[in-house]
């Protein structure tokens, strides 16, 4: 029983000192801020990305580290990049000098 309690008194610190942060309060906190989720790019701009580098479709699927038949899928739009792919993709789009 005494740990349920323990638990009760930690989540309530817990949601107090949420609270006071959220204020503007100095308080002791670890703050971990998650980047959104990148934007979803269309075909264009995925062969915008490679012109800009002045890469054929193989070599820019080696910056990425995909497979050729990922990018032209891409550039296609039979497929969608996901997850890092797409986050390269983002990271690329406002400095494409990045990938080399």
């Amino acid at each position: 029983m005494d740990k349920k309690v323990r638990v009760y008194d930690d989540l309530q610190q817990s949601l107090d000192n949420a609270l006071a942060y959220e204020n503007g309060e100095h308080v002791d906190l670890r703050v971990t801020k998650i980047p959104s989720k990148p934007r979803k790019l269309g075909p264009t701009e995925i062969r915008g990305i490679r012109h800009r580098l002045h890469a054929s479709q193989i070599r820019f699927a080696s910056y990425l580290n995909v497979s050729c038949n990922a990018v032209q899928s891409w550039e296609q739009g039979i497929r969608k990049p996901q997850n890092a792919a797409l986050k390269l993709l983002s990271i690329a789009k406002k400095n494409p000098r990045v990938l080399l």
